[in-house]
């Protein structure tokens, strides 16, 4: 059941209202590092002042805010300690969603959807507007903001890897190419539940190369090779099986159907296609997929006709890049829901 189904009309407002406070509460906490400093032991807010060099009294409001919320908790009148909610906050633990916080609810997102208006009357990204350039272009002008985004899309993949996985047959492939596979983590997954499969991981040049290590780490490297470039090009030969996740939404149709008639060049007539993407309901309800119609929104900010899309328009941009939709995989991931679409070349 959603927040919102809990409350009544009044309130449901008030909850929604309250959004954009709650978030930059919690990326004031991830910024300062505070899950870190709360590792070993539970802390006053004036020793958590001390070690993150802020105002104290100022810093106890917003632990207070964010222990009223879950994230934290006071065992002790002004003595603050982790949940597992803000385990989650910490760097170096597994699953650890701190760049992905620091990335949603940063500057640079904040600026953007602070003009949404702006992007719902023209139908172009606020961050041409507000940044002065399309994201990708930002991005390469700010590696700072593109590791951050990486990581991020990392922290994302860790929490989607096992659910694609456990959802879909990757034991019927020889090769798969994961194309803007980022950091590996999601072909990691793949090669490990399957001893007998090799895989290529096809993305840009800065984005591939760091991509070895964690091969290395998962103990995959050697049935996988990394090759980079252009997916708006050419995509790499030679797979029985062509994956995408989270690619196609950046896109508008007539640059998502060249990335995708990239894959059918040089798939052969037997080959597959798996995109996994979030796919919305034609019709909205109350409810149902609201980060998914969020996530939407995102696109609509921050991209150049990048959207989200339902199972129909799935089917006409694939037949326009020459495929044919078999059907759709769904699979259980509470945090971050997301499907499996698989095509063949029509």
């Amino acid at each position: 059941m959603s927040e919102a189904v809990r409350y009544g009309p009044a309130e449901t407002v008030m909850q929604l209202c309250n959004g954009y406070r709650v978030s930059q509460a919690l990326y004031v906490a991830a910024q300062l590092q505070i899950a870190e400093h709360l590792a070993t032991c539970a802390l006053s807010s004036a020793a958590l002042a001390q070690a993150t060099n802020t105002h104290a009294p100022s810093l106890r409001r917003l632990m207070r805010t964010l222990t009223a919320l879950g994230v934290f908790s006071e065992p002790q009148p002004d003595t603050f300690a982790l949940t597992p909610t803000g385990e989650l906050l910490r760097n170096d633990r597994p699953g650890s969603l701190r760049a992905l916080v620091l990335f949603m609810t940063g500057p640079a997102r904040w600026q953007c959807w602070g003009d949404l208006l702006g992007s719902v009357r023209s139908g172009e990204p606020a961050s041409a507007r507000v940044l002065g350039t399309s994201i990708f272009d930002y991005y390469a002008a700010h590696p700072e903001e593109s590791a951050m985004h990486d990581h991020a899309c990392a922290a994302q993949s860790a929490l989607q890897a096992a659910a694609i996985v456990s959802a879909y047959d990757f034991t019927r492939f020889q090769c798969v190419v994961d194309v803007g596979g980022g950091s590996g983590r999601l072909l990691a997954a793949m090669l490990r539940a399957c001893p007998a499969l090799t895989g290529v991981l096809f993305d840009l040049p800065h984005v591939a190369g760091e991509a070895l290590a964690l091969l290395a780490r998962q103990n995959v490297a050697e049935r996988c090779r990394i090759e980079s470039g252009n997916f708006f090009h050419a995509v790499p030969g030679g797979g029985d099986a062509y994956l995408l996740k989270h690619v196609i939404h950046d896109w508008d149709d007539e640059r998502a159907t060249v990335i995708l008639a990239a894959c059918r060049r040089v798939m052969g007539a037997d080959g597959t296609l798996l995109l996994c993407e979030h796919v919305l309901p034609e019709r909205a309800e109350h409810g149902q997929a609201a980060g998914a119609f969020l996530l939407d929104l995102e696109m609509l900010a921050m991209t150049s006709g990048g959207s989200e899309r339902t199972e129909g328009e799935f089917r006409r941009l694939l037949a326009a890049a020459g495929f044919h939709l078999e059907r759709i995989v769904g699979t259980v991931c509470p945090a971050s829901p997301v499907s499996i679409i698989e095509a063949r070349p029509a």
